[in-house]
């Protein structure tokens, strides 16, 4: 009768494994019916006590106990398989467990008779019926029929979770294999990257014969410097300057830009003067090539950015504002800042041009009538009430603008006149609302930069501090979803 205590035990566990299996749930909850059913029995063992049952049945019974032990283990190793992380996995690899249920049925079965025998009492013939061979065929057969059809469905199910996992992981393989290779290149190349801005030779560049942009001052091309991606600007008809006065211009200019260095602004790499003996030398500026234009066409072609996507952009454009506004000594206003003056490169990093070598670029490009004037769309109320009041805390308004743009893919004050622009932005103190789905971190942030009074808007230091935290909190939420999902 030691066999006792360790069934019902046994048979406990197996009742509450039954609450979680995965699979075979009716197969699962039939051995738990039925171990149920024995426990009766196995208790009625245990009251009478060995003496009182037949002096020729005791040894039998207390074999059939002993087996009966063996037989609950091993329903209950099966169930757990059932109840696991990795059940398919372990399904697959045995490919029996139709098999395994009868086995343990059978052995459930051969118990009961022994012990429903041995006690020669009325146990009444439901309990008899339950364990009888007609009607346990039946019910096996029942539950192995449902089991097999939701079985079926489950591992179509698993399947198609792993092949969506695998399709995953080969795009982050192929994503990889990408990048990894682009920063290979880029440190195979790093030497011409770190390299000071200088006067380059004809003989180190090539570019496209066609240009992908034009101004009517300009021609940019596509090009290599050394076998590194840069944007050349070819001046038209540029201010009669000698190769030797733009060589001392740009040579004072260089000093001063060195003190800008930053990933969020647009690299410099020099000027290059062609055919420079001659009576029209052409002159060529050198600059970092960003693949995605500026950041006003990534967000005309890109209508569908994530949040932490845009909650980034701003934090570089920052940046490259926080290194103009805050460099020790030399640190300076950029004076036209609008979305056109970030470019974006292939990874989305946005970096701040349009004042890099400013004095060099000016003694080269003839004033036209086309030539671009500061648009009043990013004119703080100061700018607006006065031309000649610029300042920092003006440009942190314009950037307001700039992250307005970011948060809506927008255009600023679309369709409005210069004189409804004055009485919005000056009289109404008027503030053009943000999306509703716009953090509130960050539209608190925006709308901020875009105070009416100039004493109420961040420095640029502040705007990257509070970036920081704004990204930090979008990828934890991002990355939480994620998980749940």
């Amino acid at each position: 009768m030691d066999f006792i205590d360790p069934i019902l035990s046994v048979a406990s566990e197996i009742y509450t494994l039954v609450e979680n299996v995965k699979a075979n749930k009716k197969r699962c909850r039939r051995v738990s019916k039925r171990v149920k059913d024995l426990e009766g029995l196995v208790k009625a063992v245990q009251q009478r006590g060995a003496a009182q049952l037949k002096d020729e049945g005791g040894e039998k019974v207390e074999k059939a106990l002993q087996d009966l032990s063996d037989t609950l283990q091993t329903a209950k190793t099966l169930i757990e398989k059932y109840t696991s992380a990795n059940w398919v996995d372990r399904i697959l690899k045995s490919g029996s467990h139709g098999d395994e249920f009868n086995s343990v049925n059978d052995h459930l079965s051969d118990a009961f008779h022994i012990l429903f025998g041995a006690q020669q009492v009325e146990q009444g013939n439901l309990l008899y019926k339950v364990f009888e061979q007609t009607t346990r065929d039946k019910e096996d057969k029942e539950d192995g029929m449902e089991d097999e059809l939701e079985l079926k469905a489950l591992l179509l199910e698993h399947m198609q979770v792993q092949q969506q996992k695998m399709e995953t992981m080969l795009k982050d393989f192929d994503y990889l294999k990408v990048n990894v290779g682009k920063i290979v290149d880029v440190l195979d190349k790093s030497d011409v990257a770190n390299e000071n801005t200088r006067i380059i030779e004809p003989k180190e560049l090539q570019y496209e014969p066609e240009p992908f942009m034009k101004t009517p001052t300009s021609e940019v091309y596509k090009g290599e410097f050394n076998g590194f991606p840069v944007a050349i600007k070819r001046y038209l008809n540029p201010q009669s300057i000698s190769p030797e006065e733009l060589k001392r211009i740009f040579s004072k200019e260089v000093d001063t830009m060195k003190r800008f260095e930053s990933p969020n602004i647009l690299r410099m790499y020099g000027i290059c003067i062609q055919n420079e003996q001659s009576p029209s030398p052409e002159f060529l500026l050198i600059m970092e090539y960003c693949d995605k234009g500026s950041l006003r066409q990534v967000l005309d072609t890109d209508r569908d950015l994530p949040w932490t996507r845009k909650a980034q952009m701003c934090l570089d454009a920052a940046r490259g504002l926080y290194r103009l506004h805050h460099t020790e000594k030399k640190s300076k206003v950029h004076g036209c800042l609008n979305s056109s003056k970030f470019l974006v490169d292939d990874g989305y990093r946005v970096k701040l041009g349009g004042f890099e070598l400013a004095k060099t670029e000016t003694s080269l490009r003839r004033t036209s009538k086309d030539a671009e004037i500061r648009s009043l769309c990013y004119c703080s109320p100061q700018m607006l009430s006065s031309i000649n009041h610029y300042t920092k805390e003006c440009e942190i308004y314009s950037f307001g603008i700039v992250l307005w743009e970011v948060a809506t893919g927008k255009k600023p004050f679309e369709g409005m006149s210069h004189d409804d622009i004055y009485q919005k932005v000056c009289e109404e103190k008027y503030q053009e609302p943000l999306p509703d789905d716009c953090p509130k971190a960050l539209g608190e942030l925006i709308n901020a930069c875009r105070a009416h009074d100039s004493f109420k808007r961040p420095s640029a230091l502040g705007l990257v501090n509070k970036l920081l935290s704004i990204v930090e909190c979008l990828a934890k939420a991002s990355s939480s979803s994620s998980a749940s999902a």
